[in-house]
């Protein structure tokens, strides 16, 4: 199954895009300096933060995994803004399809933490349902697009 090229973007998915993106940079950022740091964030409402920020799922090949996060975030930040800017469908397309492998992530490490770990990081269910909701933006304007083919 191929995915529709992104011609028409209203203005408030790009926006939408560059609120959710800034907020789970700003999540991922803070959860990797907390890392660096070698402290556990504080958990508010669940209790579980140390037990998953501290395991062996928390890192992959010594790298935590909230860098790749912010690393993903703040990608699809500076493509929104460059689409803004340039109008380039192509730069978007980049951003929206970055949000598949935002959500493949997340998805698994949800499953980690509730299977696996038994333990919920608030900070990263944050990031998940960040993530999830970048996901389903884009998956919205697939098919916004590709009904607007069937048309034409």
């Amino acid at each position: 199954m191929r995915l529709p090229q992104l011609t028409r973007i209203p203005n408030g998915i790009v926006i939408a895009f560059l609120v959710l993106s800034f907020i789970g940079f700003i999540d991922a950022g803070f959860l990797t300096i907390e890392h660096f740091r070698g402290s556990v964030p504080p958990c508010n409402i669940a209790s579980g933060c140390e037990a998953v920020t501290t395991s062996a799922y928390s890192q992959i090949f010594g790298i935590p995994v909230a860098l790749g996060g912010a690393i993903y975030y703040l990608a699809v930040f500076i493509l929104s803004l460059a689409y803004l800017d340039r109008r380039n469908p192509r730069l978007f397309n980049i951003a929206a399809l970055l949000t598949i492998f935002g959500f493949l992530f997340s998805a698994w490490f949800v499953f980690v933490q509730l299977v696996l770990l038994k333990a919920i990081c608030e900070w990263c269910m944050y990031s998940a349902l960040t993530s999830t909701t970048l996901f389903i933006l884009s998956s919205y304007l697939w098919v916004q697009n590709r009904s607007d083919r069937a048309i034409v």
